[in-house]
């Protein structure tokens, strides 16, 4: 299992959910098993999401996806202020 894991600034959660709900079948076809979303305690505007992937390959295809054709144009991503950092995490082996 892979998780892809975003963090980015926000101006407005109704405004970034709504894209963000119109991706819901681009996320379903690229593999993702589940998400979590997630606002600083602190911040209201900085937001992390978690995407499940099945594996590293899925959760890298979709990170270059945000990357080129989701994020480089605002557009496709209103509601996100500046840019957005993601790393695709994988599980740690037991110790």
């Amino acid at each position: 299992m892979a998780t892809l894991h975003i963090e980015h600034a926000i101006s407005d959660f109704g405004v970034w959910k709504a894209a963000f709900d119109r991706f819901a079948a681009k996320r379903t076809a690229a593999g993702v098993t589940g998400h979590r979303i997630h606002l600083l305690g602190d911040d209201p505007q900085w937001i992390v999401i978690q995407l499940d992937f099945p594996t590293v390959a899925a959760a890298a295809g979709f990170k270059r996806f945000l990357e080129n054709d989701v994020w480089s144009s605002s557009a496709n991503a209103p509601g996100l202020k500046g840019g957005a950092q993601a790393r695709v995490l994988v599980d740690a082996p037991d110790a």
